[in-house]
């Protein structure tokens, strides 16, 4: 099966590079797509966006760069120390402040894009360097009323723009143009990020393939007395092996009653004969990356107490998908899978009284804490709105969301067989226009398929 999934990681192919004009060509459209939302007084309207920056390690090794997920989906460009400019109705609408090409530091760390290659490879109409911000930034925002800035993104950006905003403010005595409103453009950002495009969608199916293929990988790998570390190193190695850069967020590998805590990371433990073993992770490929989770018996076999969980979180997981569709709220999912859980729990003797009335009391709360649903895009819990207008808000197609119901039993008073068992399913779930499709459906589920996998590499 995992060879399999590897071959369709291979044929799916990747989406085109953010430097060629097939991936540039999306991101002119968002940017379009923001400037036409984009409101003002009686002149024009700015965004200003800010990339993200280098981050010391240590010594003098810093971490690992990644763009912020926001600037990245409006210019492809992922150097730091990077302001992008939009300015719609302007005969030269898009400007990037970039890091010059410096020959010496390209001996070293690699040729930066550079002025012209930020016009020529990134499709910016003017290009400057970053070091001639304070100079330039006040021209460029000339003649607009309205600057959009995410307060909080950059202290030097936020300095300059208010000094900015005061200039203009005693110049428009002399006839220049103040600038009245500043408004934050994330929620336009966000709204656009949480429908996805085909492009998007072909991104993250193949990051959830790749993660698919590592997930069973380390399945057919898992053996009683290898430490979380050890499955870890085989779920992430097929992720680099099929060209995953880097991972969505740290791998949970939780083995017995590590599956109880919701994001246990230290992954260190020795893995038991009988216990179970969860594990929750993602791949990312060109930004957007997978959410799956998959729980399994370590020995290839469950326990009669193991299985009766299992079958109720399958079951949960189950029910809230099939509900999936536009018009449907983003809170029923949840609601459905709340209630085969209570059900469950009352069946297994750990809760008891009427399902309805546990769940209004919430009872279920200490065994089931999480919601089950977030979006998921280019962060691993994606941008967007849960609520609007008091409301949960309907999903419409283009949406992604999982569906990742679990229960978590630690309470001294349950039964003792199902003390430190831990479950989580999670998959991956595009809405469509006539219902959903389940983006992860192919990464086995079942409880059967899951003994015919476990050790059998």
């Amino acid at each position: 099966m995992a060879a399999r999934q590897a071959a369709g990681v291979a044929k799916r192919g990747r989406a085109a590079s953010a430097g060629t004009p097939e991936g540039q060509a999306a991101f002119a459209r968002r940017r379009a797509a923001l400037m036409r939302q984009l409101q003002h007084g009686a002149h024009g309207a700015a965004a200003v966006f800010v990339s993200g920056r280098e981050s010391r390690r240590n010594g003098d090794v810093d971490h690992v760069f990644r763009q912020s997920s926001t600037f990245y989906y409006l210019t492809g460009f992922e150097e730091p120390d990077t302001v992008a400019v939009l300015r719609p109705g302007h005969a030269e609408p898009y400007v990037l402040f970039v890091r010059p090409h410096d020959p010496q530091m390209a001996v070293w760390v690699g040729p930066r894009a550079g002025i012209e290659g930020a016009k020529a490879e990134f499709g910016a109409d003017l290009a400057y360097p970053i070091e001639e911000l304070e100079e330039r930034l006040p021209a460029v925002l000339d003649g607009v009323d309205t600057v959009y800035f995410s307060l909080g993104a950059d202290e030097r950006v936020e300095r300059l723009l208010s000094r900015i905003v005061a200039m203009r403010r005693g110049a428009g005595q002399h006839g220049a143009v103040a600038i009245e409103r500043l408004a934050d453009p994330f929620p336009l950002v966000a709204e656009l990020r949480l429908i996805k495009s085909r492009e998007e969608i072909t991104a993250l199916q193949r990051a959830i393939d790749i993660t698919g293929a590592g997930i069973e990988a380390a399945m057919r790998a898992t053996r009683p007395g290898m430490h979380e570390y050890e499955v870890q190193a085989v779920l992430e190695a097929e992720y680099r092996r099929l060209g995953s850069p880097r991972d969505g967020f740290p791998s949970i590998v939780a083995a017995g009653a590590n599956s109880c805590t919701l994001h246990y990371t230290s992954n260190r433990a020795p893995i038991r004969n009988g216990d179970l073993l969860l594990l929750d992770t993602g791949a990312e490929v060109d930004y957007y990356g997978a959410d799956v989770s998959r729980t399994f018996p370590a020995n290839g076999r469950f326990t009669p107490a193991q299985r009766a969980v299992y079958d109720i979180v399958w079951e949960a997981q189950r029910q809230a998908m099939s509900i999936v569709k536009p018009g449907v709220r983003f809170n029923d999912v949840h609601d459905r899978a709340v209630r085969v859980l209570v059900e469950g729990l009352r069946d297994l003797g750990v809760l008891s009284g009427r399902p309805s009335a546990l769940v209004k009391s919430g009872a279920y709360a200490p065994y089931y804490m999480h919601a089950t649903s977030h979006w998921l895009g280019m962060d691993v819990h994606d941008v967007g709105r849960y609520r609007e207008g008091g409301e949960s808000v309907a999903l419409r197609p283009g949406m992604v969301l999982t569906v990742e119901p679990g229960l978590y039993i630690t309470d001294a008073q349950a039964p003792r067989e199902l003390r430190g068992i831990g479950v989580r399913i999670e998959d991956d779930v595009l809405v469509t226009r006539d219902g959903f499709e389940n983006l992860s459906g192919a990464i086995p589920s079942k409880a059967e398929e899951l003994e015919e996998l476990v050790g059998r590499g």
